[in-house]
């Protein structure tokens, strides 16, 4: 493994998850080497990887400048490089209230958004049978989840803090893809006009930006 940078990431080309970690990892300046695992070799659950994370998903964070430290589950990660590589609080919380706030939104988009989103492209996209009763059930909580975050935003233009932080950008992989390929008939700029207000805003970052462009690129490569 290259130590030439200061983080390796494994991660995958189309994983949302680890997208996400590359937009922090992006936003702080950090220096990372991507290494795309390939799920249709089980890369992912190869020794080489699963030393680092017994789990055998995506993303897993080794940083090499911390004792080759490894890290996995996603906002595990996001919470790590806040902590360790943000003092100056530039997307990650200041006070007290802030913190469990942001604890508050990345549960919640752990356990609210990312599984429901990635069941969601599972019966759509990879399910062996189509099942309408699934694609109803997942399509629904897309809605939902998207509910929840825009009535939030409906009375503030970010989740955390008055500004953007970790709690905004963690959403930003699953939802782009929900938009795009999951929501087929519901016009979300009508429906869920603070949302789209708030990820139109976010996808004008530079990070996110950048890796857009990293992603087009893989998928084209």
């Amino acid at each position: 493994m290259s130590h030439g940078k200061q983080f390796t990431l494994f991660t995958h080309k189309a994983g949302p998850n680890g997208w996400k970690v590359a937009i922090v990892l992006e936003e702080l300046g950090l220096s990372y080497e991507p290494v795309y695992l390939d799920f249709q070799k089980g890369d992912q659950k190869a020794e080489t990887h699963t030393k680092y994370n017994p789990n055998g998903r995506i993303p897993t964070l080794i940083d090499h400048k911390n004792g080759d430290f490894s890290i996995w589950e996603s906002d595990a990660i996001i919470l790590y490089l806040a902590a360790k590589y943000d003092p100056a609080h530039t997307i990650s919380a200041t006070t007290e209230a802030e913190r469990f706030t942001e604890l508050q939104w990345l549960f919640f988009q752990s356990s609210g958004q990312g599984p429901y989103f990635g069941q969601a492209a599972w019966f759509n996209f990879f399910h062996p049978e189509k099942i309408a009763s699934a694609q109803e059930r997942y399509k629904n909580e897309i809605l939902r989840v998207l509910g929840v975050l825009d009535g939030v935003l409906a009375t503030q233009p970010w989740l955390n803090g008055g500004r953007c932080t970790i709690s905004d950008l963690s959403f930003i992989p699953w939802n782009d893809f929900a938009i795009k390929g999951l929501l087929e008939g519901v016009n979300v700029a009508e429906k869920f006009p603070n949302v789209q207000r708030w990820h139109g805003t976010m996808a004008e970052r530079p990070s996110v930006v950048k890796i857009h462009a990293d992603q087009i690129a893989i998928k084209n490569a």
